[in-house]
Formats: C-alpha cells, sequence, structure tokens
C-alpha cells in the first residue's frame, strides 16, 4: 500500500474534455471544490450558533457540510471502484492497492473514510443535542467525529493534487505550453487545498486564539504548535519559491470573504435569553496575520538551502515566532481594544446574542487573566520550542509529502 514505491513511467492521455480540464480528473476538481463547501459550512454552522442559537439536523450550514462529504467521498469512490474494476494496468501502477482488489489514490481514500466519519457524526449530533441541549464548546464528542472527518477529506484533496503533481506527467497530445499549464493548476490547486486545510484547523482551534488572549503566552504556545506545522509542511510541498506566503494569503482571503459575505445576510436569535438582540450573521474572527511570518521565512529559505533540516528549522523556528509574536501581540490589541476595528472589515464588533454587550471587559483586558512578565517570558520560550519542533516535523513531512505519487 505504499505511496511512495516505484511506479511504471506512462502518460496520461488527453481526452476530449482535456482542453478544459487540463487533463487532470474531473474527481481532483470535486474534492478539492467539496472542501470548499465544508470550510464554508463550519464558518457559517459557528456564525449561525453564534447569531441564531437554535439549529437542527438539516440547517442550512449543515447541508452544505454534509454535501460538501458526499462530493468528495462519491466522487472519489466512483473513481475507486472505476480503477479496480475497470482501470488499466498502468492507472492501477498509479494507485493504492488495499483488501486485496480495491485501487485508489491515497487522498481518495482519505475522502472516502472522512465522508464516512463526517456523515456518521450527523445522526451522532443530532441525539447529543436532543439529549444535552445546545452545545457550549466545539470539542464535544460527536464534533469531534466530525472534525477528524472533515479534516480528513481536506488532507485528501491536497493528497490528491500533490500526487499528480509529483508525478509530473506529460498529457500525450498536448503541447508543452498546455502541459506547463496543467503543472501550474495543479500547484495553484494544491496551494488552495492547503489555505483551505488551514483554515479548517484555525476554526477547530480559534477558541483559543481569541484577540483577547493575544497578550498570553498560551496564545503563541498553540499559534506555534497549529501554524508552523502546516505552513512550513505545505509550503516545501507545494515547490513554489513564495509557497508559504501564497498559502498564508489564501487562508487570509478564504476567512475574510466569507465573513465579509456572511454579515450582509439577516439572521436573528430564536433562543431566549436575547441580551444581545443582533439582526445579521456575526463575523467570526479576523484572520490571524500569518502571512508576515510567512513571507519572511520565504525571503530567508533560499539562504539556507543548503542547510540540513534541523539548522533550518532552527532558524526559521526562531524567525517565525519573533515575527509572530511581535505582530500579533499589536494586531490583537487593535482588534479588540481600538473602536477602529468595530467595523464590517474587521469585525471587531462580534458579540454572541446570549451575552450582555455592556459587559466593561467587552473591549478591554480582564485583570485576572493578564501574565506577570518572569510568567509571559518563560511562557513564550515554550511557545518558541514548540515552534523549533513544529517546524523540524514540518520539514519531513513536507519532504514526505514531495515523494508520494499514488
Amino acid at each position: 500500500m505504499s505511496s511512495l514505491a516505484s511506479i511504471p513511467h506512462t502518460q496520461e492521455y488527453a481526452s476530449s474534455r482535456s482542453s478544459v480540464l487540463l487533463g487532470i480528473p474531473l474527481y481532483v476538481y470535486v474534492c478539492v471544490f467539496a472542501s470548499l463547501n465544508i470550510f464554508v459550512g463550519v464558518l457559517w454552522d459557528i456564525s449561525w450558533h453564534m447569531t441564531i442559537g437554535r439549529d437542527g439536523l438539516f440547517s442550512a450550514p449543515h447541508v452544505l457540510m454534509y454535501l460538501g462529504s458526499v462530493f468528495a467521498g462519491t466522487f472519489a469512490g466512483f473513481q475507486c471502484l472505476k480503477t479496480s474494476f475497470w482501470g488499466s494496468p498502468q492507472e492501477k501502477g498509479r494507485s493504492v492497492r488495499f483488501w486485496g482488489i480495491f485501487y485508489s489514490s491515497l487522498g481518495g481514500l482519505f475522502c472516502i473514510w472522512g465522508s464516512m466519519a463526517a456523515l456518521t457524526s450527523a445522526p451522532f449530533d443530532d441525539w447529543w443535542h436532543a439529549a444535552y441541549g445546545l452545545d457550549v464548546e466545539i470539542f464535544t464528542p460527536p464534533h469531534t467525529v466530525l472534525l477528524m472527518g472533515l479534516i480528513t477529506i481536506q488532507l485528501g484533496a491536497m493528497f490528491v493534487v500533490m500526487s499528480m503533481l509529483n508525478r509530473a506527467e506529460p498529457v500525450a497530445g498536448f503541447t508543452a505550453e498546455q502541459n506547463a499549464s496543467r503543472s501550474r493548476r495543479l500547484q495553484l490547486m494544491f496551494m488552495i487545498s492547503a489555505g483551505l486545510l488551514i483554515s479548517l484547523v484555525y476554526l477547530f482551534t480559534s477558541e483559543f486564539l481569541s484577540s483577547s488572549s493575544g497578550h498570553r503566552s498560551f496564545y503563541y504556545q498553540i499559534s506555534a504548535f497549529v501554524f508552523p506545522l502546516l505552513i512550513f509542511s505545505t509550503g516545501r510541498a507545494s515547490g513554489h519559491r513564495w509557497g508559504r506566503t501564497i498559502i498564508s494569503s489564501l487562508y487570509m482571503a478564504f476567512m475574510l470573504v466569507v465573513n465579509w459575505v456572511m454579515q450582509q445576510f439577516h439572521a436573528e436569535p430564536l433562543l431566549g435569553p436575547i441580551l444581545n438582540p443582533v439582526t445579521h450573521f456575526q463575523f467570526y474572527g479576523f484572520p490571524i496575520l500569518v502571512i508576515v511570518p510567512a513571507f519572511f521565512c520565504d525571503w530567508l529559505s533560499p539562504r539556507l538551502a543548503n542547510r540540513n533540516d534541523w539548522i533550518q528549522a532552527l532558524a526559521l523556528g526562531l524567525v517565525f515566532s519573533l515575527v509572530y509574536f511581535v505582530t500579533q501581540w499589536y494586531a490583537t490589541e487593535f482588534l479588540f481594544t481600538s473602536p477602529l476595528a468595530r467595523n464590517k472589515i474587521f469585525g471587531s464588533y462580534t458579540w454572541y446574542f446570549g451575552s450582555d454587550p455592556n459587559w466593561q471587559y467587552r473591549y478591554a483586558y480582564r485583570p485576572w487573566s493578564s501574565q506577570k512578565l518572569p510568567d509571559l517570558l518563560q511562557g513564550l520560550g515554550i511557545a518558541l520550542l514548540i515552534a523549533i519542533v513544529t517546524t523540524r516535523l514540518a520539514l519531513l513531512w513536507g519532504k514526505w509529502m514531495q515523494r508520494v505519487v499514488r
């Protein structure tokens, strides 16, 4: 089942629709589109809970998530059956064999497994709500199952594109320019799927990354665990000179565009007590400015190209941590306390309908949540160590992804 084994070198052949799809199978596009559906559905669902409160099994955000899961699982499953029973030896040679008779790409398997987990969580979540009422946190048991399924689909979409990008097989009947365009499109699709993965992981960790926590070391420890691992791995795997910067900018673009569009639509609370009578879907968090440290790391990376990965991890982890700390310390303070951030651009006006809008610490740091300088410095030192370790793991993961061809 190894996805890294040598495969027979074969050319992919152009079909009648290849001029539009550039020789990229339709199911690859569908998997990437499904991951976009899932991200939009999750962000919409969080805003729905903040704005309306009451939802059901088939609320609009849930349906969008289910559709994304169904699209990914169905198209990847069909491709698996097609390759297994009607595929050529060359197609099977480019696939992972499992259970003795089935052949699929590694990404396709992730999409199938993730889809099954995500759809299984739906009735579980409905029962949970009936038994225990509304959720008060993200990580309930049904949400954890859903989380694992949705992230698996996101990884699957990324792996599906990545394997084709790594094979770099020219399409017979295409000109050199068309094959070059195909490679560029695959690279862009990979970075889009990587940006969506970061966006989804951010949403599931966002309760630890609120702007009100931006002056505490725990904020930077969680960030050091999440962002270097995802950005450095996908940046290396993309093969693009500015891969980290582009992927980070895509994450920010997805977050901003969906938030900006969503808050234009009317919505009102349907569950009491209503202390904050909102009238439109709530903006859920201005994205973290990871594009800034990603840019500095992309600038530095070529200068470390001849160094071993431990040296690169030390340098990149240090640069990322320092730039990220300076950027987010002031960015979170602006977003949390400044009146200039309380608009539809930055979204800092957002407030749960069941919370008192006149609470004295709505836009001010709470005295009991501040850290003394020695504790803050100690916590930031731990964050730096976490960033270096996760950067090293990310470089290792990125190198592995560059070798996946099935």
